[in-house]
């Protein structure tokens, strides 16, 4: 008997709350939070379970740019017209910390999926590496000609991926600090970049409205989409790497089946140019964000995974025989998650790990008290500095005092 179809993806909710345009959205890992940036110079954290207020964090002087989480999700980082860096912790009183370095726009900000470093991309032509923990700016890759738009980090750490305006996408050794290959292929600004989860692969559109998917072992471009009609302005993996959602000006959001090199569905959604979108850590759902100020939520309903199967079912995209719309030349198995779907939550039989789940959770979660800990040490820092200061000025001011009265 067939497998039955998977049904399309359905806006599942949306949200308003923004005065301008939204930049950039991102789910927190364990998906009860969704982060956006906007143009109003606000970030907002939404709540997914319903009627749950949401919190807006004001602190940026210009257009919020980009937002991520960090792996634990205690964590949120963003960037703004404002030259800054900001890390937030999520919750109602939305304390920061300001890491200050880049000299123009901060267009993208990525964690490490240790959660110990964050990359961030700039108009000032540079991509810079710091330490979450430390506070602290760590080092430059500056052979960008132009604004770079956009930075990531491999799911290994290893590698850094960078999307320029000078019509590259650069491929970056973090240990070395070296560039290790640069991509040429596309012919105008490239505007976004992605690691695929398995690692071996980078997908980047551009305003050539074009997708290029390569291998980073080979450095051979294995997929070339030209599907919308205007600037590509984001995309995303899904977890399982058999799929990627695009996001672009022409309005619409397009998903990719990656292993058979095809179009799947265009979605109809924003009133205007798409800006942002991003997958949750499961794939089930997906999130978008547009000029038109709203946050729209969609369920895939076509291939989400738990995290156990995520290991089993990450295969990098196949070679097309073609520049676009082929069928690939190397047939890749179809995985076990393909063509159904499961709910968020929902228990599968897993393979024994080497881990406990419990002890994964546990872990984890000091992980997570480590991060807001680490945070509050440095909010705590920065105002005794500030009290420090004072007092040292008060006392310099008491003895100019005296030095004039005494005769």
């Amino acid at each position: 008997m067939a497998a039955p179809c998977p049904e399309d993806p359905s806006l599942e909710r949306h949200f308003k709350g923004h005065r301008d345009a939204v930049t950039s959205v991102d789910f927190s890992p364990n998906m009860k939070q969704l982060a956006s940036g906007s143009v109003d110079s606000c970030l907002m954290v939404w709540h997914m379970k319903p009627q749950s207020r949401a919190y807006r964090f004001a602190g940026h002087k210009d257009a919020v740019t980009c937002v991520n989480f960090s792996p634990s999700g205690h964590l949120l980082a963003s960037g703004s017209r404002d030259k800054t860096v900001r890390i937030w912790v999520p919750n109602v009183k939305g304390e920061s910390t300001v890491f200050r370095a880049h000299t123009a726009t901060v267009r993208s900000v990525h964690f490490c999926s240790d959660g110990q470093s964050l990359v961030t991309a700039s108009d000032d032509k540079t991509v810079k590496v710091w330490s979450t923990h430390r506070q602290k700016f760590l080092f430059s890759l500056s052979q960008h000609i132009n604004w770079v738009r956009c930075a990531r980090f491999s799911p290994d750490g290893r590698l850094i991926v960078s999307a320029s305006d000078d019509k590259t996408v650069k491929l970056w050794d973090k240990t070395s600090r070296e560039c290790v290959h640069s991509y040429c292929e596309h012919g105008s600004f490239v505007s976004c970049v992605d690691f695929h989860p398995s690692g071996t692969c980078v997908a980047a559109g551009g305003t050539d409205s074009t997708v290029k998917v390569w291998d980073v072992r080979t450095h051979r471009l294995l997929q070339h989409y030209q599907l919308h009609s205007a600037a590509v302005t984001a995309l995303s993996f899904h977890p399982s790497g058999n799929h990627l959602v695009t996001a672009s000006s022409d309005s619409t959001l397009k998903i990719l089946d990656l292993l058979e090199g095809r179009l799947l569905y265009t979605l109809h959604g924003h009133q205007g140019p798409a800006t942002s979108v991003a997958f949750s850590r499961t794939g089930e759902y997906f999130a978008s964000g547009g000029s038109d100020e709203q946050v729209m939520v969609w369920k895939s309903n076509f291939d989400t995974v738990d995290s156990g199967e995520l290991t089993k079912v990450q295969r990098p995209p196949a070679m097309l025989a073609g520049s676009s719309g082929n069928r690939p030349e190397t047939a890749f198995p179809v995985p076990p998650s393909r063509g159904r779907s499961q709910e968020l939550g929902q228990s599968q039989p897993q393979e024994p790990t080497s881990m406990p789940q419990t002890l994964t959770s546990t872990l984890e979660h000091i992980v997570g008290q480590l991060d807001v800990l680490t945070q509050t040490v440095s909010i705590l820092e920065q105002r005794l500095t500030l009290t420090e200061d004072k007092l040292k000025q008060c006392l310099e001011n008491q003895q100019l005092i005296m030095q004039r009265t005494t005769p």
